[in-house]
C-alpha cells in the first residue's frame, strides 16, 4: 500500500500592490479594445486558478467575442443598421461587462484563499518545529536545595566550659551581734574577777 503523500506547499501570494496593478492592466486592456480582448483577463484567471469553471468561462467568453465579431462583420458599411449588428454590439459589451465582474471577483477570492492557506501553513510549520513543552515546566518547581559538598564538615557542638564557682563575699557581722558578744565577754570578765577575789579572801582568812 502506498502511504499518504505530503500536502503540496502553498506558494506565498504576491503583494497586494502587484495584484492591483495586474488587475488594472487586464481590465484596461479589455475596455480600451472595446471588448474584443476581454478574453485576455479570463485567460489569465484560468492560468492562475487552474479551475475547470474558470476554463469554461474563458471558452464561453471567446465564443461570444467570435460571434459578436461575425455579426458585426456581416453589416454592410461602417454603421450598424440591422438587428444582427445590434445583437453583435450587445453581445460584445455584455461579454466585456461580465468578464470584468467575474475576473475581479474570482481573482480576489482566489488570492484571499491562497493567503489564508499560506498563513495556516506557516503556523503549522512553526508548531511542528517548536520544541515540545517539558512536563516539568508546567507545574510549580520545588525550590532547589544545594546538595552538601563532600568537603564540607558539619560543625560539632562544643560542650560548655565549666565555670569556676564564684566565692561569696565575706559577710561582716552585724553591729548588734558584736555588741552582744562584747557584753558577754564583759560579764565573763566580771565573773572571773569576783571569783578570783573570793578565792583570795578565803586563803588569807585561813592563814
Amino acid at each position: 500500500m502506498q502511504g499518504q503523500g505530503h500536502a503540496q506547499p502553498v506558494r506565498r501570494p504576491p503583494h497586494d500592490a502587484v495584484l492591483v496593478l495586474v488587475r488594472v492592466v487586464f481590465v484596461a486592456l479589455g475596455v480600451f479594445s472595446a471588448g474584443f480582448l476581454a478574453w485576455a483577463m479570463l485567460l489569465r484567471l484560468a492560468v492562475v486558478t487552474r479551475r475547470p469553471v474558470d476554463v469554461g468561462v474563458l471558452v464561453t467568453a471567446v465564443a461570444a467575442d467570435v460571434l459578436s465579431i461575425v455579426l458585426l462583420g456581416s453589416e454592410p458599411g461602417d454603421d450598424v443598421h440591422t438587428a444582427g449588428g445590434y445583437l453583435g454590439i450587445t453581445l460584445l459589451f455584455g461579454t466585456l461587462l461580465g468578464a470584468v465582474v467575474y475576473y475581479l471577483a474570482a481573482d480576489v477570492r482566489h488570492f484571499q484563499r491562497q493567503r489564508e492557506a499560506y498563513t495556516a501553513q506557516q503556523a503549522a510549520q512553526q508548531y511542528a518545529y517548536a520544541p515540545p513543552a517539558s512536563p516539568y515546566t508546567t507545574g510549580t518547581m520545588p525550590p532547589h536545595t544545594p546538595a552538601p559538598s563532600a568537603h564540607s564538615v558539619t560543625p560539632m557542638p562544643r560542650p560548655p566550659h565549666p565555670q569556676p564557682p564564684i566565692p561569696a563575699p565575706p559577710q561582716r557581722p552585724a553591729p548588734a551581734r558584736i555588741e552582744q558578744v562584747r557584753a558577754e565577754l564583759d560579764e565573763l570578765s566580771d565573773y572571773l574577777r569576783k571569783h578570783d577575789g573570793h578565792r583570795e579572801g578565803g586563803h588569807e582568812g585561813g592563814r
